[in-house]
């Protein structure tokens, strides 16, 4: 299977057409669009139809998560609405399986949140405030858990736009971790043996990671892949474990 993915494209009501191009050759380089959230830069309804258009019919299944900024107006349901209307899957802590070729993908997706990593990260005490911003991402972790425990496909991607690994984010600075993901959104991906996670957020961190348990992640946010999106080859087997990916450029 070919995982097409690409976060953080950040279009506006003046980008109409913008993409479109390099979505052309999509289907004979994937099977399978994923988008990792911060579609938009503001999160209003009106942007969110330019996205909408401009990922609509592209010729393979899209799937997508909602970034920081996509809900920025409060919109978050209008948007994912909007873009649902054209076609594309929203997930945010569900899942869905895809049909290729005779096997099966399935994509868990959450927004996911910050909090930090093992040993250096925020906890659910003290002020309602800290209490809030921590317990967010561990709601989103278990509704993540709950996703991929319904799947039971060839294949299984975990999508979200916040990091659940900090190996991705190196290039960001340190002091800016906690805001940029968290190790809990990585539990569920090794407790699951996911084949591959994808997520965006971190515009100056690098592309390639892994989990503490050895799934692959790859950071897929546009200013670090450098291209209209980047492309994953999966092969399911009979123990459940990954093999390398190829990467393609397109864009």
């Amino acid at each position: 299977m070919r995982i097409a993915a690409v976060g953080d494209v950040h279009l506006g009501t003046d980008s109409r057409g913008l993409l479109r191009p390099a979505l052309r050759d999509l289907p004979a380089l994937a099977d399978v669009l994923l988008l990792a959230g911060d579609l938009t830069r503001h999160g209003t309804p009106a942007e969110a139809e330019v996205v909408a258009r401009e990922f609509a019919d592209v010729g393979v299944p899209v799937v997508a998560v909602l970034g920081n900024h996509d809900h920025h107006s409060d919109a978050a349901a209008e948007m994912t609405e909007v873009l649902q209307s054209c076609g594309i899957t929203v997930l945010e802590g569900a899942a869905t399986t895809l049909e290729i070729d005779g096997a099966t993908l399935g994509i868990a997706g959450t927004k996911g949140f910050g909090g930090g990593f093992a040993g250096k990260c925020a906890s659910v005490f003290g002020e309602r405030l800290m209490r809030d911003f921590a317990g967010h991402t561990v709601e989103l972790a278990a509704a993540l858990d709950s996703a991929l425990a319904g799947l039971h496909t060839d294949v299984t991607v975990v999508l979200t736009h916040y990091s659940p690994v900090s190996d991705t984010l190196h290039g960001e600075p340190r002091e800016i971790y906690p805001f940029l993901g968290s190790y809990l959104l990585g539990e569920p991906i090794d407790n699951h043996r996911a084949d591959l996670a994808v997520h965006g957020h971190a515009h100056a961190g690098t592309e390639r990671g892994s989990t503490p348990g050895g799934i692959r992640v790859r950071n897929v946010a546009q200013p670090v892949i450098g291209k209209a999106f980047a492309v994953y080859e999966l092969h399911g087997s009979a123990a459940g474990e990954p093999v390398p990916d190829r990467s393609a450029v397109s864009g």
